[in-house]
């Protein structure tokens, strides 16, 4: 069993919004304010079909920020305060519809957190395991290998799980 590497906080990136350009544009903004928690790597660019509200597809990427010890209102606020610097109105949005971009805490570590907040946060994220768009950029940031916090399952178990996802490698980087 190859646990998620404690100083991993592991965030997701959505959007579609925009063209490919200017979503491309808000996940470099992300990624570079995310720096200021640590050091960061992204995943490969993915474009993915949306699920449920029928709507463009979207482009999807995690990023791994390598970080010292943060609590977890730290974190959702940093995240959410990211999405709105980046023209997220999550109040006029309409819940799994549109957006500029979307920024979901996936993994941090080995924990398993169930944090009530306000705002809300919950690890590893509650559908990780519903999402090849999620899963992928895990396995690029992770390798195949590692178990997900809370189950005897790894990345690649998930993923082949939901392989019938359709999910298109953009780039390797963005």
């Amino acid at each position: 069993m190859i646990e998620v590497p404690a100083d991993a906080l592991v965030i997701g990136l959505g959007g579609n919004i925009g063209d490919d350009a200017a979503i491309i544009d808000r996940f470099g903004r992300a990624r570079e304010a995310l720096g200021s928690l640590g050091e960061v790597r992204a995943a490969a660019l993915y474009r993915s079909a949306p699920i449920g509200v029928p709507q463009q597809p979207f482009l999807n990427s995690a990023v791994r920020v390598r970080m010292a010890d943060a609590t977890a209102a730290e974190i959702i606020e940093t995240v959410l305060e990211i999405e709105r610097l980046l023209g997220r109105d999550r109040n006029v949005e309409i819940r799994g519809g549109p957006r500029a971009i979307d920024l979901d805490v996936l993994l941090w570590g080995a924990r398993q957190v169930r944090w009530d907040g306000p705002p809300a946060l919950e690890v590893p994220h509650p559908r990780l395991a519903e999402r090849r768009f999620v899963l992928q950029p895990l396995i690029d940031l992770l390798g195949e290998a590692v178990t997900i916090p809370g189950t005897a399952l790894t990345i690649a178990e998930l993923e082949r799980r939901v392989r019938a996802q359709s999910v298109e490698r953009v780039a390797a980087a963005w």
